[in-house]
């Protein structure tokens, strides 16, 4: 079986990737059924915890076929399946990088225990010495620029922890939520996996397509993409996100355009930097490596944004009320 780029296939994973007659993926991200009752289309995610567990390892191995061998393996899973997971990961052969958590604002609420506010983000590749790291594509400042104004920091910035606090939840107020899916991830939570590993051209993999957040955002960064989705209406309401979504501007001539697409990618450096437009626009040396951080990300080379341009679109953004509420951040001292 072929699977072609840049479609959604309406299927169960498992059968449609294990018809697969060769790699085809160089990054998945998965982010399956937890199953804890959410209501989905085409799903009933309550099993037994045996049948649920090897599911899981069905649809892992099913991945890992389509995976190429220098491929990138992400899973989204909560806490009653996180150390299932792993052992399966260890079991076939998979290596783990990273084991992330997703820290998150507005998180479930409970009565007779602690709050839970976060999800686990495991990376996992299938070969340890080949695999894409594009390592200055997801730099952010670092304590030493910020607060110490340190000249032995690297000007280029630091690389993420594995805690990501960035990301809110995406709660049925928000501006980004489709409202027909019961689980929506944000966009700049697989945008930075995106961004690190893969290129351009690239073709992405969600075997869980969902709400289609991978998809639109493989897409929306010049990658190629494959959906697989057992829910025909949940495939269908993908494709249209994916149909209005908005390509990155081409370079130009003239006064920029500030598209949704360039507020996004604005919007998601600003709050991976954690750092105030207070605190941009006081320091000069900041602003200038904001704005090169933007325009290398975007593409923009012979018609960069100045840091002026990107000073007054941010405090545009926060009078408006769309740069949303600074997550993590710490004060100069």
């Amino acid at each position: 079986m072929e699977l072609k780029p840049n479609q959604i296939v309406c299927g169960d994973c498992i059968e449609i990737l294990n018809g697969v007659d060769e790699p085809v993926a160089d990054l998945i991200f998965a982010d399956p059924p937890f199953n804890i009752g959410y209501k989905y289309d085409k799903y009933h995610d309550k099993v037994e915890k045996k049948n649920y567990i090897d599911w899981t390892k069905d649809w892992m191995l099913a991945c890992c076929k389509a995976l190429k061998p220098s491929g990138s393996f992400y899973i989204a899973i909560g806490d009653d399946y996180a150390a299932n997971v792993k052992v399966i990961a260890d079991e076939i052969g998979l290596t783990m990088r990273n084991w992330i958590i997703w820290h998150y604002t507005f998180g479930q609420q409970t009565k007779a225990k602690f709050a839970r506010a976060h999800t686990h983000i495991f990376y996992f590749v299938k070969d340890k010495e080949n695999y894409t790291f594009n390592v200055d594509a997801i730099r952010v400042f670092s304590d030493r620029q910020k607060r110490y104004k340190d000249k032995r920091a690297n000007p280029e910035g630091k690389l993420p922890d594995d805690v990501w606090d960035e990301h809110p939840r995406l709660c049925g107020t928000f501006d980004e939520r489709e409202g027909w899916h019961p689980c929506q991830m944000p966009e700049s939570l697989l945008a930075r996996i995106i961004r690190v590993s893969s290129n351009c051209g690239d073709c992405i993999l969600d075997p869980f397509n969902g709400s289609g957040t991978t998809t639109v955002v493989a897409h929306k960064m010049k990658r190629n993409y494959i959906g697989i989705e057992i829910s025909k209406q949940y495939v269908k309401e993908a494709q249209k996100r994916i149909q209005q979504s908005e390509e990155f501007p081409v370079e130009g001539e003239g006064e920029i355009n500030w598209t949704e697409r360039l507020d996004a990618e604005l919007k998601w450096l600003y709050h991976e930097n954690k750092m105030s437009t207070e605190k941009l626009s006081d320091n000069k040396y900041l602003l200038g490596l904001f704005t090169l951080k933007f325009n290398n990300r975007i593409g923009f080379v012979n018609n960069p944004c100045r840091p002026e341009d990107i000073k007054a679109r941010l405090t545009k953004l926060r009078k408006s009320a769309k740069l949303g509420p600074l997550r993590g951040h710490v004060e100069d001292k």
